[in-house]
């Protein structure tokens, strides 16, 4: 909205300082700031309506300390989150964007998904929520449009290996963007030179087809890191703090993948793609960071709201699908290492239990609760030190991942 306003403004009577927002950077840093100050000053209302609507958290009995302090703490402050990162992307963000609008869509997709299995929870007091059914078609969902939107759009084009590209053509390109850059089903992987695969190299069986089984392939690894993603947000999103402080260290490190990739110059050093329009992405990670960081104002130990499903399902449909936006899906494992050790600490304790049980009658466990963050609350490690430690490995998780794209 700004964005066109004072392009206009610009424009049409040469308004002295009206050019500062067609700077990608200057955009980004009003969205930080705007993020940020509406999940603050907006936050603390939202937390007086769930209260009195006595909206709260339900709390099971897992013997851990401190669990009872929580009941009644109001939850569904994930409303907090969207309300947040949309707002600021409609006031700087430039719509017509396909980027910006898939990651809009996504927010809006996984938010509404989130609410509803929160409003079962906490309003028909049915504690599994939301059918699994409807969960899974929502991921399927999201991959599908994110695919299809991906293969039709003339604006989702990159250029590979850009440091063969020459100064003429970058000229060129920055005039133009699109002309020489192509659709591709590539992306990035780690420690391997070039940097790049395609997943047409898994369809080569199907001869003439393969770039139509490419696309296939890709829109079916979109459905699973998305549903990856969302789930290992939701598991982690266990101890006050947890989720949004870990999900603002890897929106930062998304945000500087999608600044070097909108950026032909800047592509070229690291030798990775250049994705013309993804500028827009930088906008839209600096409104999720801001409405992390400013959730935290309240969710912070001792927290005064929970994100809930409508926050913890959407942030990691969110992350899942600005990595795939930017070709940087296959780099998750590494960055969402926080989310992977959680999810897999739950599928070890329940397929080691199911497995011991069936041999010997007896289940055994391998950690002392699951997911992990909850084995540490009962060796007795206060739970403020457990979630500052998982963030402090989150961040050089983020650094390394940045290192990957120079480890060839």
């Amino acid at each position: 909205m700004f964005y066109y306003l004072f392009r206009y403004l610009d424009q049409a009577f040469n308004l002295p300082g009206a050019g500062l927002l067609g700077y990608v950077s200057v955009r980004a840093a009003l969205t930080l700031i705007t993020s940020l100050a509406i999940a603050m000053i907006f936050g603390k209302h939202i937390i007086r309506f769930l209260q009195k609507k006595q909206i709260g958290e339900t709390i099971r009995d897992l013997d851990l300390e401190g669990q009872y302090s929580k009941k009644g703490t109001p939850t569904m402050g994930g409303g907090i989150i969207i309300l947040s990162i949309i707002l600021p992307c409609l006031l700087f963000g430039r719509l017509r964007n396909i980027y910006l609008l898939l990651m809009l869509v996504t927010t809006l997709l996984f938010g509404t998904i989130g609410f509803l299995d929160d409003y079962i929870k906490v309003f028909r007091k049915n504690k599994d929520g939301l059918n699994g059914r409807f969960k899974i078609l929502g991921q399927v969902l999201a991959g599908l449009i994110v695919g299809f939107t991906l293969y039709m759009s003339p604006e989702a084009v990159v250029i590979e290996n850009v440091h063969q590209v020459s100064k003429a053509e970058i000229q060129v390109e920055a005039e133009n963007p699109g002309t020489i850059a192509h659709k591709s089903t590539i992306t990035t992987i780690p420690f391997v030179k070039g940097h790049n695969l395609d997943y047409a190299f898994f369809t080569q069986f199907m001869g003439r087809h393969k770039q139509a089984g490419a696309w296939i392939l890709f829109v079916l690894v979109t459905i699973f890191i998305v549903t990856a993603t969302s789930n290992g947000a939701n598991l982690t999103d266990g101890l006050d703090g947890l989720a949004a402080g870990t999900s603002a260290v890897i929106g930062a490190t998304l945000g500087v993948f999608a600044y070097v990739s909108s950026h032909i110059g800047m592509a070229q050093y690291p030798n990775i793609m250049f994705i013309p329009g993804s500028e827009e992405l930088v906008i839209y990670a600096c409104s999720f960071m801001g409405a992390m960081v400013g959730f935290l104002w309240y969710n912070s130990f001792p927290a005064q709201v929970f994100m809930g499903d409508t926050g913890s399902l959407t942030i990691g449909g969110i992350i899942g699908v600005f990595a795939i936006l930017v070709h940087k899906e296959l780099l998750l494992p590494i960055l969402c290492g926080i989310f992977l050790i959680e999810d897999l600490s739950v599928m070890l304790q329940v397929g080691y239990f199911k497995y011991t049980k069936k041999k010997t009658g007896e289940g055994k466990r391998i950690f002392l609760m699951a997911p992990l963050h909850h084995h540490f609350q009962k060796k007795g490690i206060p739970e403020s030190k457990i979630v500052i430690r998982f963030w402090i490995i989150g961040i050089a998780l983020a650094i390394i991942t940045i290192l990957t794209l120079k480890i060839r």
